[in-house]
């Protein structure tokens, strides 16, 4: 068993060559293998987002505070809000984030294969996220 403090691990920026706007990761577990969780706690900043990605075995959002934006490549983004859990399915182009003038914060949860969780692709322009909510 191992516990994790809270405050003993520091909060990071998110790397800018995946994310748009100023967005903040805080670690909730990196499990060793054979298990193959990933989980963190993200705050998106209004107008912050992720780039589009998939991940092999699919990712949970559970949104915790805020509302943001979350959208499948080839659809118009959809609303999430403090309470709402979105499952997206393996290998499917998404991206997520806070509104143009809201903040969000979710959990973020997925598995690994082979140690990696997500396989990131472009970042999602300004006229994607701008598109009307479905």
């Amino acid at each position: 068993m191992q516990i994790f403090p809270a405050g003993s691990r520091p909060t990071r920026k998110a790397d800018p060559e995946y994310f748009t706007g100023r967005v903040w990761q805080d670690p909730i577990i990196v499990a060793p293998e054979p298990a193959r969780i990933r989980a963190l706690r993200v705050a998106f900043e209004p107008g912050a987002r992720t780039g589009w990605h998939w991940h092999p075995f699919g990712q949970t959002l559970h949104v915790t505070d805020g509302s943001g934006l979350v959208c499948l490549r080839g659809e118009a983004p959809r609303v999430i809000r403090a309470g709402d859990t979105v499952w997206i399915p393996p290998e499917v182009e998404h991206w997520h984030g806070a509104g143009p003038e809201t903040a969000m914060v979710h959990l973020a949860l997925q598995e690994a294969l082979d140690g990696m969780a997500a396989t990131w692709l472009d970042l999602v322009s300004d006229e994607d996220y701008a598109r009307a909510p479905a």
